[in-house]
């Protein structure tokens, strides 16, 4: 177990003292498992640095991207300019998901609750009572909404077929993932540190700062996807509306109809995401009626 001081502390180094401790963490996650390990690449800045410094270590280390569907154009082109990368797909699409499960919206842990919460499930409904714990009463209206909502998405895009290719190839993951990016992430770090042997998982970029990958970038004049020139902050799914209610203005969505206009109309109109942000009360890029709660 690792306190949140020793975090702390960790991310306080310089970077080339991160890079030393990373470069030795993923060489032990290597090791330990005789070579037989992946990096799991988004495409991403975060994912983007660490195969740099994986493959300095071991330049013929294998790279594998998901191609959910919902990946932006420009990442998916940056991720084919990288060698040695396995690209793999789900084998549900994002319609798919929302037309079964329901749509992403909130969080995962609200959508959970909402999901179970509207098939009478106990446990979850209590977790829209004032002084639960955790409480997630300010989301209780989503239990009256006229569309299925869902924690599922993740799953079906991206977990099921990265436990696939793990199970096909024997290949265990290191991960690009940073403590500083959520509270969930922040626990898994404090709970096994960067490689956690039990369950064949490494995360060894957790105690960096998004300052950190920027200066590596620049410092090492490495070349990432041009989607972060657009304005765009993440890259992760480009429909998902997980913590949107979140965003600064621009928000995501506000972005997406500048920069792929076509996207955004299939996403709001065909996908019918426009109706769900309506209804939390999200402005996606054009006039909308703001029905969500306080």
């Amino acid at each position: 177990m690792i306190e949140k001081w020793q975090l702390q502390q960790m991310q306080s180094l310089p970077l080339e003292a991160k890079i030393m401790k990373t470069k030795a963490r993923i060489r032990e996650f290597y090791n330990h498992y005789e070579g037989d390990v992946y990096i799991a690449f988004s495409g991403g800045k975060d994912s983007t640095v660490l195969l740099d410094i994986a493959r300095q270590e071991y330049p013929d280390i294998k790279a594998c991207f998901i191609n959910t569907g919902l990946e932006f154009p420009e990442i998916v082109e940056f991720v084919k300019t990288i060698e040695n990368v396995d690209i793999i797909k789900p084998e549900k699409t994002f319609r798919q998901v929302i037309d079964q499960y329901g749509y992403p919206v909130i969080s995962k842990e609200v959508s959970e609750k909402i999901y179970y919460g509207k098939r009478g499930k106990h446990y979850a409904l209590k977790h829209f009572e004032k002084g639960a714990k955790p409480c997630y009463s300010k989301y209780k209206y989503l239990l009256d909404s006229d569309f299925t909502i869902s924690h599922k998405c993740c799953n079906e895009l991206k977990k099921k077929p990265s436990a696939k290719y793990e199970k096909t190839t024997g290949l265990k993951k290191i991960m690009g993932t940073m403590a500083c990016n959520s509270q969930l992430r922040q626990k898994s770090y404090l709970q096994t540190g960067c490689n956690n042997f039990s369950k064949g998982s490494s995360i060894p970029l957790s105690f960096w700062l998004d300052v950190d990958i920027w200066e590596y970038l620049k410092v090492f004049n490495l070349p990432y996807s041009k989607i972060y020139d657009m304005g765009y902050k993440g890259t992760g799914c480009m429909f998902c509306m997980f913590g949107v209610h979140l965003d600064k203005p621009p928000n995501r969505f506000h972005l997406m109809q500048k920069t792929h206009p076509k996207l955004w109309d299939y996403c709001i109109n065909n996908l019918g995401c426009g109706k769900v942000l309506d209804y939390i009360g999200v402005d996606y890029g054009q006039e909308t009626c703001k029905i969500g709660r306080d």
